[in-house]
């Protein structure tokens, strides 16, 4: 699966549960190990086990492979391990103390919207009795 694919899967899953302050980094000349770190934020421990598990099973269903997923009997921080994707989803008060985004800070992967399926728009019709065109005076 390409990388690209893989990391907006990830994201969107994230954003499905409503996770905050999602950061993706593209880390593959820090380390040989894994090409992107994706961090993101929950209020409660519920939530952020909610935002791990569902990662998991989005990531699943398309077919990669979840290489491991730790951290959630405490909730405080969860990591899941997709190969070349660690995510990180954590409380805001864990996230600023470890500061992973100082850690990892490598080149923030910019990621362009998701396309939002297109409607059909409507034509306007002329109001009735009145042209289209105005007719100059002269």
């Amino acid at each position: 699966m390409d990388i690209r694919v893989k990391q907006r899967a990830v994201v969107e899953a994230l954003e499905d549960v409503k996770g905050r302050d999602i950061q993706v980094f593209n880390v593959a000349a820090q380390t040989a190990y894994f090409e992107r770190v994706v961090i993101a934020s929950g209020d409660s421990n519920r939530q952020v086990n909610a935002l791990a598990s569902h990662v998991q099973e989005k990531l699943k269903a398309l077919g990669a492979n979840v290489i491991g997923v730790e951290g959630r009997r405490n909730g405080e921080w969860v990591l899941v391990d997709l190969g070349d994707i660690v995510v990180h989803v954590m409380h805001p008060a864990v996230r600023s103390h470890y500061n992973l985004e100082e850690l990892w800070g490598g080149k923030e992967v910019k990621m362009k919207p998701a396309a939002a399926p297109k409607r059909a728009v409507a034509k306007k019709k002329p109001a009735r009795g009145k042209t289209a065109r105005r007719r100059s005076r002269k």
